[in-house]
């Protein structure tokens, strides 16, 4: 009894354990992509959100203050004021675009921004304000087409969304979660056991059963060494079906098969092939054979 008790807590012993490697923060890493998308988009799709309103006779003092760089007209309804490096060390304006925050943009701009109703009639009145100024003074003004933030999102938005919807799905299919098992349920439940977690029972940790033991130390030594059956023309045998009531061995006795023949081995419940879904048992066989 003693010699018995030794052995069962060698075998708890040497079970061999298995580290919990920390899952990938694969969740954290789209979180972050999409955030710098957002302020990628919040920045340079839409740049007129970030400078400040004003109105044109504004814009027209600093016109005549010379202290625009030059101005964009955007989607032929919104007018980008650019000021000079020396305008923005002035008070006046240094104070206004601090109070708004506007400096995170640097020195690039735009600063400032005011709605037109016309790009003729607003060229019309830069070129008057402009007659008295030489030509080579005179501010420069680009028309350009810009999509906003918003007009970007409502044109890809949903297709980005379906995209993240679709690799969501399949994520959940492929990792087993809820939602996955519809996909799964034709899949095997079977454990492998390999060399990582390989079983410590043999057929000493068997009580009794010697006649069974008998007969399958024959499939053991098979599996060690098949050249010495096939030699004789024997063939590996198909299986072995242990039947007994409850709590008999069977369990154990198969286990001792695969830590006898030191072979990798999967461990499934016969539980596991009875489901509502008529083939699913069926072709959960088939998987598990395919993976064997």
């Amino acid at each position: 009894m003693a010699e018995n008790n030794n052995k069962g807590n060698n075998n708890k012993k040497k079970k061999p354990i298995i580290p919990n490697t920390p899952p990938r923060p694969t969740m954290q890493l789209w979180m972050l992509a999409v955030l710098i998308l957002l302020i990628f988009g919040l920045t340079y799709l839409n740049k007129s959100s970030a400078s400040k309103e004003t109105t044109q006779r504004a814009f027209e003092e600093m016109l005549l203050s010379n202290d625009i760089r030059k101005v964009d007209i955007v989607n032929n309804n919104l007018v980008e004021i650019y000021l000079k490096e020396e305008a923005l060390n002035n008070d006046k304006y240094k104070s206004e675009l601090d109070a708004r925050g506007n400096f995170s943009m640097g020195q690039q701009g735009p600063h400032y921004h005011f709605n037109i109703i016309s790009p003729e009639i607003f060229k019309e009145d830069l070129d008057k304000l402009q007659a008295n100024i030489p030509k080579e003074q005179q501010i420069p003004y680009n028309v350009i087409s810009r999509t906003g933030f918003m007009d970007f999102f409502a044109t890809w938005g949903f297709f980005i969304l379906l995209l993240f919807g679709f690799w969501f799905l399949m994520r959940r299919v492929t990792a087993g979660g809820a939602g996955g098992q519809i996909f799964n349920i034709g899949k095997s439940k079977a454990a492998l056991f390999d060399a990582e977690n390989k079983v410590k029972i043999t057929f000493k940790d068997v009580a009794g059963l010697e006649e069974a033991k008998e007969e399958i130390q024959e499939i053991v030594e098979f599996l060690k060494n098949p050249a010495k059956f096939t030699i004789l023309g024997g063939k590996i045998p198909k299986g072995a079906l242990l039947v007994g009531p409850p709590g008999t061995g069977k369990t154990l006795l198969a286990k001792a098969v695969a830590g006898e023949a030191d072979v990798p081995f999967f461990s499934l419940s016969g539980s596991d092939f009875v489901e509502m879904f008529v083939g699913v048992g069926a072709a959960r066989v088939r998987d598990l054979f395919k993976q064997a």
